[in-house]
């Protein structure tokens, strides 16, 4: 039963990633569609990255603290290894802090 799950998903799956590059063969010339199109990837980013960010640690205040670290950094030009590191860093202290404050 496990394999006909399998075999669903992947049909699933390949419709939803064939059928757009069949139907669609022309450029889009749509300049709202195209800008829409353009910013959905990072719509979704964001969408299943801030909730597993904020429920990530132990307090919600320390997620914040790391997630606007992350922001600051981010803003600066600070490339992806130097922005997780210092908001690894950042949430570090926040619990510790919290842990002495509370």
């Amino acid at each position: 039963m496990i394999y006909a799950y399998i075999a669903v998903m992947a049909g699933v799956t390949y419709l939803i990633r064939m059928l757009p590059l069949t139907l669609v063969q022309k450029k889009i010339r749509n300049r709202f569609l195209r800008s829409f199109l353009y910013y959905v990837p990072y719509a979704c980013l964001t969408a299943m990255t801030f909730p597993a960010i904020l429920s990530s640690t132990a307090s919600v205040v320390s997620a914040a603290v790391g997630l606007a670290a992350a922001i600051v950094l981010a803003f600066r030009g600070k490339g992806l290894l130097v922005v997780a590191v210092w908001a690894c860093a950042a949430v570090f202290i926040a619990e510790r802090v919290l842990a002495v404050v509370l």
